[in-house]
């Protein structure tokens, strides 16, 4: 948060509820070729988070959905499941987490600020996911300035359909962090943020950890990737 001059509000976005209602599709999410690799995190089947498959038995999400926003305790990863590409009430996959692994500099803040930075986890599937139902996504490098994104999430009024912010923009970076456009809901927390190439899948480049505002203009903060995560991946692997 004090890396971030200027925001003078933000708040964690994992969710302590979430409706199992359908909700409509959200518009223009069938057009991002490999939007399946992103998930629900069903927590204890009380709270919620979003998740990327970026190894065919590793997922990424944000670091402080490991954490019960009542208490601020740590949750078994165990009672973690993701729902790869739910649709209403179908997943294109589901499978149990069996160990998380947080970014080493991460320090959980039970309170409404987020670790902005280092805000990041990579969680191990019970068993892979195969290529021939998801391709995991690829990394790459974080945007720049003016940049434009996408981010799809999960999110307690869209619970069980993913919704898609389109073109949103990258309004500063520093560090490892990223202020964008994108105006996300509770829920949202570990969303891919995506850069979209035309006629090839998106890269993902970033994961939401929280929204915020700068005077009244609503945005998000979103963790990009130093070399820690290769070394997660591993260890999480």
């Amino acid at each position: 948060m004090k890396r971030i001059i200027g925001l003078i509000a933000a708040a964690i976005i994992s969710s302590t509820t979430f409706s199992l209602s359908a909700e409509a599709q959200s518009s223009g999410v069938r057009a991002v070729q490999g939007w399946e690799a992103v998930g629900r995190l069903n927590i204890a089947g009380r709270n919620m988070c979003t998740g990327s498959l970026i190894a065919p038995n590793l997922v990424l999400t944000a670091a402080h959905c490991l954490y019960n926003p009542q208490t601020g305790q740590a949750v078994n990863p165990r009672n973690i499941k993701f729902e790869a590409g739910l649709n209403g009430r179908r997943a294109k996959a589901s499978r149990r987490v069996v160990k998380a692994v947080v970014h080493p500099g991460y320090r959980h803040n039970w309170s409404s600020r987020s670790e902005a930075g280092s805000d990041i986890a990579v969680l191990r599937l019970d068993r892979p996911i195969a290529g021939s139902q998801i391709r995991p996504f690829v990394l790459a490098a974080a945007p720049t300035p003016g940049d434009s994104v996408d981010v799809l999430s999960y999110t307690v009024n869209q619970a069980t359909r993913p919704a898609r912010e389109q073109g949103c923009r990258i309004l500063s970076t520093r560090s490892e962090t990223l202020v964008t456009s994108c105006r996300v809901e509770y829920g949202a927390s570990g969303s891919p943020v995506l850069q979209m190439r035309k006629g090839g899948a998106p890269l993902l480049v970033s994961v939401i950890s929280a929204k915020a505002q700068i005077g009244r203009k609503r945005v998000s903060l979103a963790t990009t990737f130093d070399g820690s995560l290769r070394r997660l991946m591993r260890r999480a692997g």
